[in-house]
């Protein structure tokens, strides 16, 4: 453990030498920002290093330099510069568990796909089957509506699956389970993320067009910073909500959903409404017995680009220092920003950007009349 002296001397040292090399960069190579986000990428890899190296020459006191902060026994310091302090503790931010935020990102998922109706579709076939309705003998459709039915009985109910929607996305009008609480601040904060990526490429593409000269090099006008902040307030959100039984419940919604999308693409199934796709049966059905006006395109493209963009925070990426590699890694999941961001405006899942938050939280609503069981 180090002495507060050595550990004052490495922070003079430090700054000292960023004082040196940013003066031998601005008169030699003023205006190549590529090199000035490498040299401050390395200059700060290096006060690291030095300051975990500074830290594992010297052994730690049993006490942690109390006796020697207070005057007792034979390594008593003679000043506050000659008592051993340690620097600091391990960073909230790089404390992230990957697997829960795998699990969420794919509770996200089924969400939108059973706020879309996915079930509640399966529900109807399976009305109309045992009503005679359906003219199915013993095709896959069948066969697939059966087992569904069967299997009702070993998966989560739907007051379950609505708990946890509530519990973890803050969607719903569920209670959460006992003991919980709505995470009432996620879609605030998940679109909040979404908007400051996509307002960092906007602002990357006007750079490029009023500065067409500057090429890549060009670091643009948008902050990474507000991207950043943006993205580990939603991560350390989702960090909490994300305790429980919330990926061993994901595992089977997702076998739910690949199950109920299994019956629609089913031949037989879709023969009855002479349909192309599983898609376009569900659509059919929701539009001709449920009265509904679907919006598939809008809430399956959510679904797709919220679990990966919720997948992406899982990963150390937002944590990248320095403007090009920051920009690099996040380019993965800006379009998906744009896009998410667009389906949930045409949703009525934003509000006017001229509002005070910009965005509102429980907006996703299932309707009072659906309250069946599915």
């Amino acid at each position: 453990m180090a002495t507060r002296e050595q550990y004052f001397t490495l922070l003079g040292q430090a700054a000292e030498m960023r004082a040196q090399m940013a003066s031998m960069f601005a008169t030699q190579r003023p205006h190549d920002p590529h090199a000035r986000d490498i040299l401050s990428n390395q200059l700060t890899d290096l006060e690291r290093q030095l300051g975990d190296m500074l830290e594992e020459g010297t052994p730690v006191p049993a006490d942690k330099g109390l006796s020697a902060l207070v005057g007792i026994g034979a390594d008593a310091g003679t000043g506050f510069g000659s008592v051993p302090a340690p620097i600091d503790v391990p960073s909230y931010d790089e404390a992230v568990f990957s697997e829960r935020l795998f699990a969420v990102g794919d509770l996200y998922y089924c969400y939108q796909l059973e706020r879309l109706g996915m079930f509640r579709a399966v529900q109807k076939l399976q009305e109309l089957f045992r009503a005679g309705k359906l003219r199915l003998g013993s095709g896959q459709g069948a066969f697939e509506l059966y087992r569904f039915d069967r299997k009702e009985v070993l998966r989560y109910t739907r007051k379950e699956r609505m708990q946890a929607y509530r519990r973890v996305l803050g969607y719903g009008e569920a209670g959460p389970p006992p003991g919980a609480r709505p995470n009432q601040a996620f879609h605030s904060l998940f679109s909040q993320f979404n908007l400051r990526v996509a307002q960092l490429f906007r602002d990357k593409r006007i750079a490029e067009t009023f500065r067409p000269g500057a090429g890549a090099s060009d670091p643009g006008f948008g902050s990474i910073a507000m991207a950043r902040r943006a993205g580990l307030d939603l991560r350390s959100n989702l960090k909490r909500a994300s305790y429980g039984d919330v990926n061993v419940l994901t595992v089977e919604l997702l076998q739910l959903v690949s199950s109920a999308f299994d019956i629609l693409s089913a031949a037989d199934i879709r023969h009855q409404f002479g349909t192309d796709t599983g898609w376009d049966t569900l659509e059919e059905v929701l539009e001709r017995y449920l009265g509904e006006a679907p919006v598939v395109s809008q809430r399956s493209r959510m679904a797709e680009t919220g679990r990966a963009i919720i997948l992406w925070l899982a990963q150390n990426f937002i944590l990248t220092q320095g403007r090009t590699a920051f920009e690099t890694l996040i380019q993965g999941i800006a379009e998906m920003c744009e896009e998410w961001l667009t389906s949930a405006e045409a949703l009525g899942a934003l509000k006017d950007q001229g509002g005070t938050s910009g965005v509102v939280g429980n907006v996703l609503e299932f309707p009072s009349r659906l309250r069946s069981t599915a």
